[in-house]
């Protein structure tokens, strides 16, 4: 028998009857439902060592990075929206493995940065694919990012913009608080080299991060596990003095081994970090970011499209240089 369904069982069975019946949403943990993170078995990690296993970088690639548990991203190249948040969950619920989900698609997406510009094409076509992500989630445990760099994305944007963004994040989470409630939702406040935690925690509240389990960092970034783990408690105590509450926090450790040299696009010498697991400062430290996959055309990544997944990116980044 799953564990989830163990820890119902036990859960009803200690309620009196007449709450047995409603149990309260958002009451269950999807970690404690789940033995362990899930590994995609077709990331671009896993398909490059897949295709090419007579390359003498295989070997470190699959042991270092194909197998650690590592987030799948979701955008408008994902097809049918629900029928891919769906399959996909649905095959590590089969596992009992807790999957990590990227939602990536809001209207105006990467506005400022534009290496991965895109997106839904109107607010309301968000609104519409984000209601089906979650419905395709639907009572499955599973962890889901919301919006890599939505809420750092403000330099260039407009304060009606700002607002029609804030909003989207707001019925976002909405959305998932109605129809997945075995999900915990971290709605992503950039990194500690962005904004002020003051500007971020202000920036989290207006869209809503209260209706969120909590807030994820560094996504896709190099800051050092310490630097945001200082950044998200910072954030935190803003959170806790301006609104009297505070949330939990994810870092993603994918690429931060090395910590950062300043810059953000393809770096060189940057190294993988601390693998996929509860807690390490946070309540858990994620691969988001696939290793190796391309942050654009830029850096190392020359001639390169963003999340294009790079051989020897990926391999130099294992060993740090």
């Amino acid at each position: 028998m799953h564990r989830r369904l163990l820890a119902l069982v036990a859960a009803l069975s200690a309620l009196p009857l007449a709450l047995a019946a409603a149990p309260a949403a958002h009451a269950a943990d999807p970690t404690t439902m789940t033995s362990g993170f899930y590994v995609d078995p077709d990331s671009s990690a896993k398909r490059w060592v897949a295709a090419n296993p007579g390359d003498g970088r295989a070997s470190a690639i699959n042991a270092s990075i194909a197998n650690t548990p590592t987030a799948r991203w979701f955008g408008s190249w994902s097809g049918t929206i629900g029928t891919a948040t769906g399959a996909y969950t649905g095959a590590a619920d089969a596992r009992d493995k807790l999957p990590v989900l990227v939602a990536y698609n809001i209207y105006n997406r990467d506005y400022c940065g534009g290496h991965s510009a895109g997106g839904a094409s109107s607010p309301s076509a968000y609104r519409s694919w984000i209601a089906q992500f979650a419905g395709g989630i639907a009572a499955r445990p599973a962890v889901v990012v919301l919006e890599p760099d939505s809420l750092g994305d403000y330099g260039c944007m407009s304060q009606a913009q700002i607002d029609e963004r804030e909003s989207m994040l707001t019925g976002a989470l909405a959305e998932f608080n109605r129809q997945a409630p075995n999900t915990w939702v971290y709605l992503d406040a950039g990194n500690p080299a962005w904004a002020s935690a003051a500007t971020m925690a202000r920036r989290l509240h207006e869209a809503g991060v209260r209706q969120a389990h909590g807030f994820s960092l560094n996504v896709s970034n190099y800051l050092t596990t310490a630097e945001n783990t200082a950044y998200g408690n910072a954030v935190n105590r803003e959170l806790s003095a301006r609104y009297g509450y505070t949330k939990p926090f994810v870092v993603d450790t994918s690429r931060n081994g090395n910590g950062s040299n300043g810059q953000w696009c393809n770096p060189s010498g940057r190294r993988i970090g601390t693998p996929t697991q509860l807690g390490g400062g946070a309540e858990m430290l994620l691969w988001i970011k696939v290793p190796g996959e391309s942050d654009g055309n830029c850096g190392v990544g020359g001639g390169s499209s963003a999340g294009q997944f790079l051989p020897e990116v990926a391999y130099k980044m294992i060993y740090g240089y």
